[in-house]
């Protein structure tokens, strides 16, 4: 055996044990679902299962709460990406200099991140009681009727969107600040020398270098926008009106709770063609914008 083929061997040797957890936990489960799809799979009658072919996806496309879930998931990605990103980076423009207090800022800042969202959630919750909570007792105190939030159809999703943004922002501030201490000293010398003010350098000189962490942090984001599950799980069940249902909570719903693992199985199809599409096109406007 000559060296290049021992070197393939220890390389797939290696490879072996990530390749195998892959498939049986991603590959395995994926195309279980697929065939699930195409059945009227119950999870108390496991050994009834009939081929029933396009009958769940038709009946989805008919289901008003999927139809509203995918306008709910649509609406939190509009609006968590902006507020999410712009708050990470102005974070992280606000510590990248060399203040005292500045390690106190970072671990601040960056701690909600490393809490479960189920504490966060459940925190949220009682700072947002109509009653009793914190926020509206500071709204009253300053001439401000108190506000339903989660329980008003056009305020439970914005609220969720500020939660959340809130809880990840920190994580993307540490590679905006990343990206921020990367940028060479000498070109905002230059820049200084040219006679260029403040918003200039950043326009002109930070922005455009930190474009490929803002590609990176924009599709994180993304793909955890759409994973979006614990916030209304917790905060609102899905509620009021359906206002906060997203899909993955949805197919877990009809999963897990209403126990038809086939139709559960077609939206997770659906959903994944989707997340497909919007990917596709989000790496070819990247790509674009690159060239």
């Amino acid at each position: 055996m000559n060296i290049k083929k021992k070197e393939n061997l220890a390389a797939y040797i290696f490879l072996a044990p990530a390749l195998i957890l892959l498939g049986l936990f991603l590959v395995y489960p994926s195309l279980l679902a697929i065939y699930y799809s195409f059945t009227d799979y119950y999870l108390l009658t496991p050994n009834d299962i009939n081929i029933v072919w396009l009958e769940n996806f038709i009946a989805i496309f008919k289901d008003p709460v999927f139809i509203q879930s995918l306008k709910n998931i649509a609406l939190f990605v509009v609006l968590v990406i902006p507020i999410q990103v712009g708050a990470a980076l102005g974070l992280a423009l606000l510590i990248n200099k060399q203040r005292k207090g500045n390690i106190f800022f970072k671990v601040a800042f960056f701690s909600p991140v490393v809490l479960s969202l189920v504490v966060i959630s459940v925190l949220w919750l009682y700072l947002l009681n109509p009653s009793e909570g914190l926020i509206n007792n500071i709204l009253l105190n300053v001439g401000i009727d108190p506000q339903p939030f989660l329980s008003s159809p056009t305020q439970a999703m914005v609220t969720i969107v500020f939660v959340s943004a809130w809880q990840g922002a920190g994580y993307q501030m540490l590679i905006f600040l990343a990206g921020l201490q990367n940028i060479p000293g000498e070109v905002y010398e230059a820049g200084k020398i040219d006679g260029v003010n403040k918003w200039q350098k950043f326009y002109y000189i930070t922005l455009p270098l930190l474009k490929p962490t803002s590609i990176l942090i924009m599709i994180t984001t993304l793909i955890s926008a759409f994973k979006l599950i614990i916030q209304p799980m917790v905060m609102t069940q899905g509620g009021p009106m359906n206002a906060t249902m997203t899909p993955v909570y949805y197919i877990y719903q009809s999963g897990f709770s209403d126990r038809m693992i086939g139709y559960a199985s077609a939206m997770t199809v659906i959903f994944g063609i989707v997340i497909g599409i919007v990917t596709l096109i989000q790496s070819r406007v990247s790509r674009e914008d690159d060239n």
